[in-house]
């Protein structure tokens, strides 16, 4: 599948079902997501679990650096094209992502973004994947959450970058807010 045919896709059925776990997977199955992301499995089952999912027409995406066995070597990208029918992979490891890509699989990047630093990383370096996975993908809605069920008080860090960042997560739950950015101390 080319990444346009699968934006697509994902333009039809915008909420891909990621499974943490194999007795989460036919749950998935049975969802209207038309895309899986395996956050699971092992050397010994992921060709059965992705054989599964396209046994019911639906896209399946191997991240590779949660396959119990697997090494971050490109030899990983290699196993998954010989054994399984999966689309493509998922990995935070540039060197997956490169082979993936030369073995035809849709390949896409996983980021982190943590803090300023993870972000101007991730917009510095040059990516060869097909799309991009950024986490967390929604900083207002995790911090109320977190806020909801933690015990403590929450400081919010991290891409903070204007008044309006600011206002949301404190909004959000927040007690205080922590920022890199110099021009937001004065505020």
């Amino acid at each position: 599948m080319t990444d346009n045919s699968l934006t697509e896709l994902l333009l039809d059925a915008p909420i891909i079902a990621a499974v943490k776990s194999e007795d989460g997977l036919p749950k998935a199955i049975a969802s209207n997501s038309a895309v899986i992301f395996l956050l699971c499995g092992t050397v010994c089952n992921i060709g059965s679990l992705t054989e599964q999912v396209r046994a019911h027409g639906k896209q399946v995406f191997v991240h590779l650096d949660l396959v119990d066995g697997l090494a971050s070597r490109d030899i990983a990208a290699d196993f998954i094209r010989q054994n399984t029918p999966a689309n493509g992979i998922i990995s935070t490891r540039q060197n997956l992502i490169r082979r993936g890509r030369e073995l035809g699989l849709t390949t896409i990047q996983r980021y982190f973004v943590h803090d300023s630093r993870a972000l101007e990383n991730i917009l510095r370096q040059p990516c060869e994947a097909d799309l991009l996975d950024i986490l967390p993908g929604t900083i207002p809605k995790t911090l109320r959450r977190i806020a909801q069920s933690a015990r403590q008080p929450l400081i919010a860090s991290g891409l903070l970058s204007d008044k309006e960042d600011i206002m949301s997560a404190l909004a959000a739950g927040a007690l205080a807010v922590s920022a890199t950015t110099p021009e937001l101390w004065f505020l």
